[in-house]
């Protein structure tokens, strides 16, 4: 065995799982040579592009993020699609390892009837378009008075921020001109969240949801009726200090009194949908089964049925992985088949590929739970590091960092390098400063590309 090279690695995305992969692996010590691969031009992944442009405390992630990728010492291959761009043969010929960190970024199914109504939208696509996605249309239909949404997460609160908030008061986020001028048309007035359970099982954080109070102009609006609490719901609200802030607030807010403002968001609890309700293939409304709590904080359905006029729907339930062809795929969790970040293949371990992030475990936890994934995986990566050597399938020529890069180039990839970035970031920030804003993000592929690569 010959270990006086580096070891390849190829970490397929840029967003946080990828980064602290790569972060933890150029610590350990096996000598290591790692390129991350992003298909977009931009980096950072969902966090540019799944944090609501409001929300610039929590982008600050960025910069962490940022100080890893810019130290020279971890390679940014953006603008790069493994499977068009790249192949899986050519990851294997030009790396002894590929690490996936694609994340979930398609929302979860909901199989009720009516969910492919003209009107009814998965949560995720929406928050690309009010992100500025590059992959995403320019426009969306806003033409809705009355608003469902599904879902009790923190997207599920994006979501009905957005519809709800006064156009004005984005103007200063790094919000996309297209989509300011688009919220500045929305007819809104209500937008309706159901939770399928009660108070004390909602996944809000306590902030984001104090925050909703906060929002000018728009009334929160809870309903008495849907306060129950079971054994289940008083344990988890006593032992744990999350969910007794949210209940805590969620319980003051009975008591408040609408201000008369010009947009309301009603939060409905012991709510789980059956039904969306259509004409002309056309969303008008929901119909929502009322739920009972069962002890231990689960429900089941009372057969009680409530219909609510409204024009669209939002499913925010959820987040799910995507396949990536030839690599084993869990259909049912939406994740690559791993065992603690080893791809495997009926049981068995598939020499040289690895996972981390939420295509590994699921679309759950925080960034904390993002940093223990990867150190798990990189741990199981740096023991097998004397297999990846010997039997490795790249060639000594391919196994040079500047052969992948003149294989893009040749095929015509324009490949978006860190020092590209800086150049895209620089522009969108100056764009920002110009208009009293941290930011103006630049949205078609195209002109990111041509900014980056100065094209001008």
């Amino acid at each position: 065995m010959t270990t006086h090279r580096p070891l390849r690695v190829a970490i397929i995305g840029a967003g946080p799982a990828g980064t602290y992969a790569a972060d933890i692996l150029s610590k350990a010590e096996v000598d290591t040579s790692i390129d991350i691969i992003e298909r977009l031009p931009a980096p950072f992944g969902l966090v540019r592009y799944g944090v609501a442009p409001d929300h610039p405390r929590i982008k600050q992630i960025v910069v962490a993020l940022a100080n890893v990728l810019g130290r020279g010492d971890i390679r940014l291959l953006a603008n790069v699609n493994i499977g068009t761009d790249l192949s899986m043969q050519d990851l294997r010929e030009h790396y002894d390892a590929v690490i996936f960190a694609t994340g979930a970024f398609k929302d979860a199914a909901l199989n009720i009837p009516g969910v492919d109504l003209d009107g009814s939208y998965g949560a995720a696509e929406f928050v690309s378009w009010f992100d500025g996605h590059p992959d995403v249309p320019r426009t969306w239909p806003l033409n809705a008075k009355e608003v469902a949404v599904f879902g009790v997460g923190n997207v599920a609160l994006d979501v009905a921020r957005i519809l709800a908030k006064q156009p004005q008061d984005l103007a200063k986020t790094e919000i996309p001109d297209n989509v300011r001028e688009i919220l500045e048309q929305s007819p809104v007035t209500d937008v309706h969240i159901f939770g399928r359970r009660g108070p004390a099982q909602v996944k809000f954080t306590p902030l984001e949801l104090r925050e909703l109070a906060q929002v000018p102009d728009v009334d929160v609006i809870v309903y008495p009726e849907d306060y129950e609490f079971d054994e289940g719901s008083l344990e988890a609200a006593n032992s744990q200090h999350q969910t007794k802030q949210v209940v805590k607030t969620l319980t003051d807010w009975t008591l408040r009194e609408p201000t008369g403002a010009a947009r309301r968001i009603h939060l409905h609890l012991l709510h789980s949908p059956h039904e969306i309700l259509g004409e002309d293939g056309k969303v008008t409304g929901v119909r929502m089964e009322r739920t009972a709590l069962q002890g231990d904080g689960s429900v089941k359905g009372t057969g009680e049925f409530i219909d609510y006029p409204v024009q669209a729907v939002y499913r925010a339930v959820g987040y799910y992985g995507t396949e990536i062809e030839g690599i084993p795929f869990d259909a049912s969790k939406g994740t690559i088949a791993n065992e603690a970040g080893r791809v495997v293949d009926g049981g068995d371990a598939v020499h040289g590929l690895y996972t981390t992030g939420w295509i590994k475990r699921g679309p759950v936890g925080l960034i904390g739970h993002t940093k223990s994934d990867a150190s798990e995986t990189i741990a199981n990566l740096v023991e097998d590091a004397a297999q990846l050597y010997e039997h490795s399938e790249a060639t000594p020529t391919a196994l040079s960092p500047d052969n992948l890069l003149r294989l893009l180039k040749d095929r015509g990839v324009p490949v978006v390098q860190w020092e590209d970035w800086e150049v895209l970031e620089t522009h969108e920030r100056d764009l920002g400063e110009a208009d009293g804003r941290e930011r103006i993000k630049i949205v078609p592929r195209e002109d990111m590309t041509r900014i980056a690569l100065r094209h001008e």
